[in-house]
């Protein structure tokens, strides 16, 4: 990499550091429990606006993988999510009206928060409708993986997002609050996957799956992109650059093999597409708060009135990680 453009992403990482700095004062804090965060406990970020019937198990898949506090902002629930993740014991809580798409969709705030509290931290980023896996999770908890990762040297682990969907009609089996949602939405897409290379930032560029062959069908090149980087040994001077799809530094999103061989990957297991999508889907068109003025929820919005089955005769129903290991859409490499 040339002198001039390693000059211009350190002046970019930089300048996300500072808004995220200025952003800060978007958040009001709700919870602040971050006291109880101990020296060498993964810590989980997320943003999120009314997803009150998914927090009862997203929090608890992520306690029982490893995750030991969730640091998480509300964007303005109007459905009590604000209200029960106040009261669990292990969340710091922040809340805020501000604009999402003017906090660069949720990284500034979550940039600032790892700045603040997540140094030297395994720190993980994720959505509340997206479950983490990696090699052998069935059997090794997460606290395995981020050990391996530290004897290795390792300082980033990337997670490839696969949508899950059920067989029929999205709204055919109502999701209750609890309920794991893989025993609805429990159908992906074994392949139709295109990938490619980011040479500006060195992170591969993936899209296709469901949403590429129905949703944006006629526009596969502005189908939401699905590679993402969630698993993180932070540092303060680290900034996410578009959600979790890249960040800064430019050797963190080197999280392949450049040579033919495989470096250890995980998944998100994607479960956006329940009985509850139609009605997200409408309200975050009218927020106009998405990428691309919203052009992700406006394809939804003109799919759904042909109330889309996403099941196709290639579609595969979910096993386990070793199925994805097989199918060659995650990798335990050389981790044994």
């Amino acid at each position: 990499m040339g002198a001039w453009k390693s000059y211009r992403l350190r002046v970019e990482r930089r300048r996300f550091l500072v808004r995220a700095i200025r952003k800060r004062r978007d958040l009001r804090l709700v919870a602040n429990r971050t006291k109880r965060i101990k020296p060498g406990d993964i810590l989980l970020f997320s943003t999120l606006r009314n997803e009150a019937v998914r927090l009862p198990y997203f929090l608890q898949y992520y306690r029982d993988l490893g995750v030991n506090h969730f640091l998480i902002v509300d964007n303005d629930s109007t459905d009590g999510s604000l209200d029960y993740l106040a009261d669990q014991s292990d969340v710091s809580l922040w809340t805020t009206r501000r604009s999402y798409k003017r906090a660069r969709f949720g990284v500034d705030w979550l940039n600032w928060l790892q700045m603040r509290y997540a140094h030297d931290h395994w720190s993980l980023v994720v959505d509340p409708d997206e479950f983490f896996i990696y090699p052998f999770c069935d059997t090794r908890p997460l606290r395995a993986l981020t050990d391996w990762l530290d004897a290795s040297s390792i300082r980033s682990f990337s997670a490839m997002l696969l949508d899950m969907y059920p067989k029929g009609r999205l709204d055919a089996q109502p999701y209750r609050a609890g309920q794991d949602p893989l025993e609805i939405a429990n159908w992906f897409d074994a392949g139709n996957y295109t990938i490619r290379r980011n040479d500006y930032y060195g992170n591969l560029w993936i899209q296709g799956g469901p949403r590429s062959r129905v949703f944006f069908r006629d526009m596969p090149d502005k189908a939401p992109a699905l590679n993402k980087v969630p698993l993180v040994k932070w540092n303060w001077r680290y900034a996410y650059v578009s959600s979790t799809h890249m960040l800064l530094p430019r050797g963190l999103n080197r999280v392949y093999d450049e040579w033919g061989g495989e470096k250890a990957s995980g998944a998100l297991l994607h479960t956006k597409f329940l009985d509850t999508f139609t009605e997200k889907a409408m309200e975050e068109l009218k927020r106009k708060q998405h990428y691309a003025a919203s052009l992700e929820y406006r394809t939804y919005a003109a799919r759904l009135k042909d109330e889309p089955d996403l099941w196709c005769k290639w579609s595969e129903r979910y096993i386990n990680w070793r199925q994805l290991e097989i199918l060659g859409l995650m990798s335990k490499g050389n981790w044994a």
